[in-house]
């Protein structure tokens, strides 16, 4: 334990001191990939093969796997991600459809303030704009002496628990049914004092160091590149577009519209199809 806290101490002192000794601006590009699990009804069962399940879970881990870019300085950040010319993955074969709701489109802007402790997320939902205006999360991070490099990096591990709610809609031969359960979701996080701000990829923050790289349950996210003080400076600007809720309220309006999206479901003929939905 006394190591541990030797540990801490000394990544303290020299956060504090790069801090003091330098005013850090940079840009940091991070891979974004999570894993999605879906269930096939049981008339689904007879009519696809292992080759095309294989050939579904190839698509949608393309589907799901995204570049962001953070632009950073010691006060505040810009979240976004990178655009792509591929074409979109489309419906998968065989007819199956998944839907995951609440997981944000590809014009969504994170804005961080560190010094403030607050952020601002300009999101849209069905047309809709909105700015998730609320506090940062304050993570209990653990920090551990265990270390890896990450490129040129070294970087320190830190972990944070936390009980999840997970809530699964099934439609299954045209009926609705839900399925709540509750996990315990460990987050993974390194970051390195090389880059002294407490700063991280979307909402994650409050270490002595950037996050490089985060497993958080289906969720990996690492970084690939970092630019250090470049000659051309990324824009932070806080987004001012879109009708102004907090993240309660955000959540609120993500359960309705769910609800929506199930009711047009509800209406489909085709019943030996299967669809999970996950908030």
């Amino acid at each position: 334990m006394l190591k541990m806290k030797n540990v801490v101490f000394v990544l303290g002192v020299c956060f504090v001191n790069l801090m003091m000794g330098q005013q850090v601006q940079g840009k940091a590009v991070y891979k974004s990939q999570r894993k999605m699990d879906f269930k096939i009804g049981s008339g689904q069962q007879a009519t696809i093969s292992e080759e095309q399940k294989a050939q579904i879970d190839a698509r949608l881990m393309k589907q799901f796997q995204k570049t962001f870019v953070l632009n950073f300085d010691q006060n505040a950040s810009i979240y976004k991600e990178e655009k792509s010319l591929t074409a979109p993955a489309g419906t998968p074969s065989n007819g199956l459809e998944v839907v995951v709701m609440g997981n944000g489109g590809g014009n969504d802007v994170l804005y961080k303030n560190m010094k403030e402790q607050r952020f601002v997320n300009k999101t849209e939902i069905m047309g809709k704009l909105f700015l998730i205006k609320d506090r940062l999360s304050a993570y209990d991070w653990q920090l551990t002496n265990e270390t890896k490099s990450i490129g040129k990096y070294t970087c320190y591990k830190a972990t944070y628990s936390r009980e999840e709610e997970k809530v699964h809609m099934i439609l299954e031969n045209g009926e609705m049914t839900k399925k709540t359960n509750k996990e315990t979701i460990v987050t993974t996080a390194w970051y390195t004092p090389e880059v002294p701000v407490n700063n991280g990829p979307e909402h994650y923050n409050g270490l002595p160091g950037l996050i490089l790289e985060v497993v958080d349950g289906d969720l990996t996210i690492r970084c690939s590149e970092i630019i250090l003080n470049p000659k051309e400076k990324g824009s932070i600007n806080e987004p001012v577009k879109g009708k102004k809720v907090t993240q309660k309220a955000y959540r609120e309006i993500m359960s309705k519209k769910t609800k929506e999206m199930i009711e047009k479901f509800k209406g489909r003929r085709d019943g030996e199809r299967s669809v999970e939905m996950q908030m």
